[in-house]
């Protein structure tokens, strides 16, 4: 049965499937993504989430449905889409500085050809400084940790000033105080700008403070669910083929985590969905920073 979608809806699929090789991928989409969300897209490995991704992008079409993305076919309001690809750090020269790299994101292949404007420059700056790596401009790629070439990276992708933002596996390979500098400025973006955020994720515990809601791919179908709902350890043990408890600590701190192998009678300290619900979003960034990237919305 279609779903009925509201025009606040930033992600539509409606039956949507998609198919490599002749084998289907996933099937039977059917939902939507809230303006102003930020949602992850989870699942095991080759479940189809950066297949998803692309789809969104128009980069891969759909066997069967359909699927709008800020009120457009898929791949038709690009230009209104940042996008950082997991890949990142290894498909960009990284003799570039971070400000060329930037740069990048207005200019594209055009970089070196033709002049840049103080306009551009202008935004460059601005995105830099949103992301905290005003300082690295001059640096070169190469002299970067992998956190600071992410958040280059996402700097790159605001230059334009996108409406949404898609990550791939944002946060993969680096160290925690990288992985929270890269949740605060994704925070950042949300709160302050209201950008609507979806990331592909294989852990979701670092990203739990800000996730709204999540696309979770099971059995070959794609369903997506608020955060209340999809933090529910059968759903979790059934999504990651393992047994998952969800943990949270006297301060409302959450973990998803495997079960410890404990003997029989062993009480875990675990709580029910609905009581994880209620901290969900206790130490998200509320701080009242000044927003630097007005001219992203």
């Amino acid at each position: 049965m279609i779903t009925n979608h509201s025009q606040d809806d930033c992600i539509v699929f409606r039956d949507a499937a998609v198919a490599r090789g002749g084998r289907i991928i996933w099937q039977h989409g059917d939902f939507a993504i809230p303006a102003g969300s930020v949602t992850a897209i989870v699942g095991t490995n080759g479940a189809g989430k950066t297949t998803m991704m692309k789809a969104e992008l128009g980069l891969i079409p759909l066997a069967s449905g359909s699927l709008t993305v800020l009120g457009k076919p898929a791949g038709e309001a690009n230009n209104r889409i940042g996008y950082v690809p997991q890949s990142y750090a290894s498909d960009i020269d990284s003799n570039l500085t971070a400000e060329q790299s930037v740069l990048l994101g207005l200019t594209g292949t055009r970089f070196g050809i033709h002049p840049v404007t103080r306009a551009q420059k202008a935004k460059v700056h601005e995105a830099m400084a949103f992301t905290g790596i005003a300082d690295k401009a001059k640096m070169r790629l190469s002299e970067l940790s992998g956190g600071l070439r992410q958040r280059v990276a996402i700097a790159q992708a605001l230059v334009s000033d996108p409406k949404l933002l898609m990550l791939d596996e944002p946060l993969a390979n680096l160290d925690l105080a990288s992985q929270r500098a890269v949740v605060h400025v994704l925070a950042r973006l949300n709160q302050e700008l209201g950008m609507t955020i979806q990331v592909v994720a294989h852990d979701l515990n670092m990203l739990l403070p800000i996730l709204t809601g999540a696309v979770y791919l099971l059995d070959g179908h794609p369903h997506y669910a608020a955060m209340n709902q999809v933090l529910d350890s059968d759903l979790l043990t059934h999504l990651y083929g393992t047994r998952v408890q969800v943990i949270t600590t006297p301060q409302g701190d959450m973990f998803v985590t495997p079960s410890a192998d404990e003997p029989e009678g062993v009480e875990q300290d675990t709580h029910a969905p609905n009581e994880v619900a209620q901290f969900h979003h206790h130490h998200a960034d509320a701080s009242g920073a000044t927003n630097t990237m007005g001219g992203a919305r």
